[in-house]
């Protein structure tokens, strides 16, 4: 038996056992390329967890869950090595997934202070240590649990997340499997010879750079001294963000302009300039009859705007910069940009890329950053293992970059209120705590009734 304890607020968590789940049939080792999108990612991991009540989802039939849900998904079984060229790729070897249980002895799952995410929740996610996925569950004295997953982000984005974690659910519940997943890389292949446009060039070529003309990336104290929060947004705060945002706006772009004027506020002395960054889904650009609605892997571009921290604090209204939002996310989110960028990876490989949104954009290092990743598609009330719904679940992404990172979904309480992951500075979650703003405190009775 493997003993190792860590502390957590409201005591000790102890790892009970480490095992190493595969797939329930044997299938041909194999090496999967990794997309020309998947190459845009740096090597990191994204957490996510779900909190259940009693009666929680066992280890055992967790185990077995995944080890039929892991035929279908059997990437997800094997490791990221690098090919000739030194880029990843996919060796689908049925390694297995690592897989830990863990105690949280005399702790009670109520006891857990999820807002204050470093010192609540850190430890109930694994660290991955190999492999591509890694997964927890912690058990608590009230008979709850948590289940913890970290899985590689240059294999897939949330979206295929999202499909592993219903289709491994569905198979814990004894239920009908949704529909395989498909991982044909000739969905995103490059054009050739590409009809790329100068346009499309200008755009991707603000938004991208090869890694090794990118600024240098901010000292390491920078992302060393972020903390990590959780907090709720009331469904009547989202759409009063909507309204004054103006006709013809998403409930994510008015979020986010709402956001980008907080970082303003929060900006240093020498940080003139504010970025704001978006990730923006690529599938139903590149395919609006829905051919990838079951593609695994990542289909993202980033996009951002830059604006004067001083037009974002006195200036402009919500409304006026939701437009400037609207605008530079309406300009990526286009089949053009995903094939163009597709085409613009393939002539720079075996050269790394990098995302210009994380470095300040096209203020560099005079622009403070932070980027918003929609997590709205977040199938957390198809998260039942069998035992029932969670009580409670977010992702979790302490990435080691210098910029923020914000990431909205919906409430497990399926009321349309907003649960946002931040992993920021301190002195934007100040501001966020103190000034006049649609975040709340994520408190326990919130949570647990």
């Amino acid at each position: 038996m493997v003993k190792e304890t860590t502390e957590a607020h409201g005591g000790e968590v102890t790892i009970m056992s480490a095992t190493t789940v595969a797939p329930a049939l044997p299938l041909q080792e194999h090496r999967l390329p990794l997309s020309n999108l998947d190459l845009l990612l740096p090597p990191i991991d994204v957490g996510v967890f779900f909190c259940y009540l009693h009666p929680a989802p066992t280890a055992a039939a967790l185990k077995e869950a995944l080890a039929k849900v892991l035929v279908a998904y059997h990437p997800l079984a094997g490791e990221v090595v690098a090919n000739g060229d030194g880029e990843p790729e996919l060796l689908c070897n049925c390694r297995g997934v690592d897989f830990t249980e863990a105690s949280a002895g005399d702790t009670e799952l109520r006891e857990l202070r999820l807002g204050i995410v470093d010192e609540g929740v850190d430890k109930l996610v694994p660290s991955k240590k190999a492999g591509v996925i890694s997964l927890q569950v912690t058990k608590f004295k009230c008979g709850g649990a948590v289940v913890g997953c970290t899985f590689d982000h240059r294999v897939c984005d949330a979206y295929s997340f999202n499909m592993f974690l219903v289709a491994w659910a569905a198979a814990a519940r004894g239920g009908s499997v949704p529909p395989a997943p498909t991982f044909r890389r000739s969905l995103v292949s490059p054009r050739d010879p590409s009809p790329r446009t100068y346009a499309t060039n200008a755009l991707i070529d603000r938004l991208f750079s090869p890694l090794s003309s990118a600024p240098p990336p901010p000292p390491a104290t920078v992302a060393a001294t972020a903390v990590n929060r959780i907090y709720r947004i009331a469904a009547a705060d989202v759409a009063a963000l909507q309204a004054t945002a103006g006709p013809g706006r998403t409930k994510l772009e008015a979020f986010t302009a709402h956001l980008w004027q907080l970082c303003s506020m929060s900006a240093s002395a020498h940080q003139r300039l504010c970025c704001m960054g978006m990730v923006v889904d690529g599938r139903a650009r590149m395919s609006p009859d829905g051919a990838m609605k079951a593609y695994f892997g990542n289909v993202l571009t980033i996009t951002y705007g830059v604006n004067s921290s001083d037009d974002l604090r006195r200036r402009m209204t919500l409304a006026d910069v939701a437009d400037d939002v609207h605008q530079w996310v309406r300009e990526a989110a286009t089949d053009e940009h995903f094939r163009g960028l597709i085409d613009w990876v393939e002539a720079l490989r075996p050269k790394p890329a990098a995302a210009r949104a994380y470095l300040g954009g096209t203020g560099g290092t005079k622009a403070t950053a932070c980027i918003v990743s929609s997590g709205m598609s977040f199938p957390v009330r198809e998260i039942n293992f069998g035992t029932g719904l969670p009580a409670f679940a977010s992702y979790h992404f302490p990435w080691p970059a210098g910029a923020a990172y914000v990431m909205p979904m919906p409430s497990a309480r399926g009321d349309g209120e907003w649960v946002v992951y931040v992993h920021a500075a301190p002195e934007l979650v100040e501001v966020m705590e103190e000034e006049p703003t649609v975040f709340k405190v994520l408190e326990n009775s919130y949570v647990f009734g």
